[in-house]
This record gives structure tokens, sequence and C-alpha cells, in this order.
């Protein structure tokens, strides 16, 4: 079976989240993915699309966030690029101490331990001006 490519790129604001969803919910539709993986591609996206504008633009921005999805028998090969400055999420990815009380523990970082946790593969490198996650998830079919 010949993989399917979606690709689409929205502005880095937090507005375009609707659109993001509606775009991930077409792609499963069309692969015929079932409603955990849509969740979890959603999720992982959401994830990575929030830091981006948070984070990486410090705030909304018309600066370009691309994905393509890749869907094949048994998994989906997410490309996420945006243009923020360079930033590996998952160079210093730490487990939290489930020990420690909530206010002794770090903020932050929780997103990019669930993408690297949901996802199978995961990889990040710089791309000219751009970040580039690449994330392999598996669909169960």
């Amino acid at each position: 079976m010949p993989v399917a490519r979606h690709r689409r790129t929205f502005p880095a604001r937090r507005d375009a989240l609707p659109q993001i969803g509606a775009f991930l919910s077409e792609v499963c539709e069309a692969s015929s993915l079932g409603r955990q993986t849509c969740l979890r591609l959603t999720l992982l996206v959401e994830e990575l699309f929030t830091n981006t504008v948070v984070h990486g633009h410090r705030g909304d921005s018309e600066a370009p966030v691309s994905l393509q999805c890749d869907v094949a028998p048994g998994r989906i090969a997410l490309v996420y690029e945006d243009t923020g400055p360079a930033h590996d999420p998952f160079a210093h990815v730490v487990v939290p101490d489930g020990t420690a009380d909530v206010d002794e523990r770090p903020e932050g970082g929780l997103g990019v331990l669930l993408v690297s946790a949901m996802a199978q593969q995961v990889e990040y490198r710089r791309d000219g001006d751009r970040n580039r996650i690449s994330l392999v998830v598996a669909t169960g079919a």
C-alpha cells in the first residue's frame, strides 16, 4: 500500500489550533485511522504547536508552522517544522520525580515528555532556519 501524504502550513497563532485539529481529522478520516490514533496525533501536534507559539515566538506570530503526515500501514510519520529559534525540545527530557511534592517539582517539560513517550521515534534537527521534528506514531493497523 502506498504512503498517503498530507501537508499544510499554518500561522503560529493560538487561533490556528481549530484549523490544525480539522486538518488532522481530515488526515485520520482519509486514512481510516481510529479515534485513539487521531486523538494521540492531535495531542502531540497541539503540544508541539503550543510550545512553538509560547516559547519559540513568545506569542502569536504569522511565522509558518508546517505539518506533514505520511500515513502507511501501521504508522504515521509526522514532520513538524517551525521557524522559531533553534531548540531541541528532546535534548533534556527528564522524567519527573514522582515521589516529590508538586511544589518541589520543576516547572515545564511535561508536554515534551508526553510527546516523546507517545511516539515510537522522535528526532530533532535544525534545517536552515527551521526546527524540524520528526515523529513516528503507531496506528495499530
